[in-house]
């Protein structure tokens, strides 16, 4: 490969990574199954702990998916508690709770969101058990006999990262949701998902709706120089 060629390589790297944005507003259109197979085929290049590859895939759309956006929202309004197959950790404080609060700030202001409209918030929290009304959810799960392994985790945090990449590189649009997975039993009834899998993440996938004002939001990050640690460099 030439420096030219590596060059223009870098370039399209780049503009996919810098580029992308999670999608919450959604076209009805459907997504066809072949370019979903090629998104998943690209992401499971990903590296993964001695290649095990715990990584596995449920792609649902049509009436499946409706019924698990039904059961996610009566659930929830019903008051039963949430059941996600992933530990979720302690509540964030400080600069990681900031955070948070940070990109529902800029999510609130982009819809017109008032901090006093509790109907408002209250759709706005549903739509994501809904996986945000997106026409495909991509449950990732992992094969349970490898539960309690960091690494697996970790590689499923790298294969959706790839996937979600791959398909803004094809003009599709994706979140990374929990929200979509918090009662595991109607995901698993609907979807089909086998006893040997433990549900790790949803991404709600489709083409992205221009004029759905959240879309246009962009999170911020902390700078280079808050996250790295350079050590043994003459500079």
């Amino acid at each position: 490969m030439t420096a030219s060629e590596n060059d223009d390589m870098a370039r399209g790297y780049d503009q996919v990574v810098l580029s992308r944005r999670s999608i919450r507003g959604y076209k009805p259109d459907a997504v066809p199954r072949k370019l979903i197979e090629e998104i998943i085929g690209l992401a499971m290049r990903s590296p993964s702990s001695m290649n095990v590859q715990p990584w596995n895939f449920y792609v649902i759309t049509g009436e499946p998916l409706n019924r698990i956006r039904a059961g996610n929202t009566e659930r929830m309004v019903a008051g039963v508690p949430q059941s996600r197959e992933f530990r979720t950790g302690q509540a964030f404080e400080g600069k990681h709770r900031d955070r948070q609060v940070g990109v529902a700030k800029q999510l609130f202001a982009a819809m017109g969101i008032e901090r006093d409209d509790k109907l408002a918030r209250t759709d706005w929290v549903l739509r994501g058990f809904r996986q945000f009304d997106a026409p495909v959810c991509v449950i990732i799960t992992y094969d349970r006999v490898l539960d309690g392994s960091d690494d697996t985790p970790f590689d499923c945090g790298a294969v959706a990262t790839a996937l979600v990449n791959a398909a803004w590189s094809r003009g599709l649009g994706t979140v990374i949701n929990s929200q979509g997975i918090m009662q595991s039993p109607v995901v698993r009834e609907h979807a089909g998902i086998a006893d040997d899998q433990v549900i790790m993440k949803s991404i709600a996938l489709g083409w992205p709706d221009d004029d759905f004002p959240a879309n246009a939001v962009v999170s911020e990050r902390k700078s280079v120089d808050e996250a790295a640690v350079f050590i043994g460099f003459d500079d």
